[in-house]
């Protein structure tokens, strides 16, 4: 029986022009398509998702998320002021927020993560709908031995006169960035991404990787030719 889709949630995809590493970074391509073309699908693909806003300052940008021809997708545009290098995504969600106000639900997806597949997205929602719950993000858990720098001296994060074993050690999360759930009212309320009760949704080892520099659509695009290789395989 497939599940009532929760109505009033949307997903917010911000891509600006400007990139000081790469121009037009969002539209770059990666694996046969540009780089925005797989979190939008990705969004589009997932059935707890009404409508899935790219929100833009560039035309190019525009015009290339409309050439996709995907569907429930609504570009939008953005400020200069939201758009700078400076200004944090929280300010692009609540231009939004203030200015589209019929949805209940927001699902911030960055562009960077394209290694995000619609079933992360579904997980993350319904781990978001679980009780208790007021915002999720995507991250992964890594199990190597961490020192934080106490200026003179370092502080280990496990105990290293027990060290433990690695199938022992539960690790941390770190995020991946790509994606956060929140509701409309907390966001407005506290400005920020994520508030109150918080829980992670584990993502793949591989999806640590963010497109960041010009070298990582080089690694990232072997990650995903590796795993279509993969498919191709157990299909024969």
């Amino acid at each position: 029986m497939k599940e009532e889709k929760k109505s009033g949630t949307v997903a917010f995809i911000p891509v600006r022009g400007g990139s000081r590493s790469i121009p037009l970074k969002n539209i770059k391509v990666l694996n046969e398509k540009p780089l925005v073309y797989w979190t939008v699908k990705a969004a589009c693909s997932c059935d707890f998702i009404d409508t899935v806003y790219v929100s833009t300052d560039s035309d190019k940008i525009k015009a290339a998320v409309e050439g996709l021809l995907l569907p429930k997708t609504k570009v939008i545009g953005r400020s200069e002021e939201t758009a700078s290098d400076t200004a944090p995504t929280e300010s692009a969600m609540l231009e939004f927020a203030r200015n589209i106000t019929d949805w209940e639900n927001i699902i911030l997806i960055q562009a960077t993560s394209p290694l995000l597949k619609k079933e992360d997205i579904e997980r993350g929602y319904k781990l978001f709908l679980s009780g208790g719950c007021d915002s999720v993000f995507s991250g992964v858990r890594k199990k190597q031995f961490l020192w934080y720098d106490e200026g003179d001296h370092v502080k280990a994060s496990y105990d290293y006169l027990n060290r433990p074993r690695r199938q022992d050690y539960s690790g941390y999360i770190v995020e991946n960035g790509a994606f956060y759930i929140t509701k409309r009212e907390a966001l407005l309320r506290t400005g920020c991404r994520m508030s109150g009760n918080i829980k992670v949704c584990e993502m793949s080892e591989a999806s640590i990787f963010e497109i960041d520099e010009p070298e990582d659509f080089i690694v990232i695009e072997a990650i995903m030719k590796n795993k279509n290789r993969g498919m191709e395989d157990r299909e024969v």
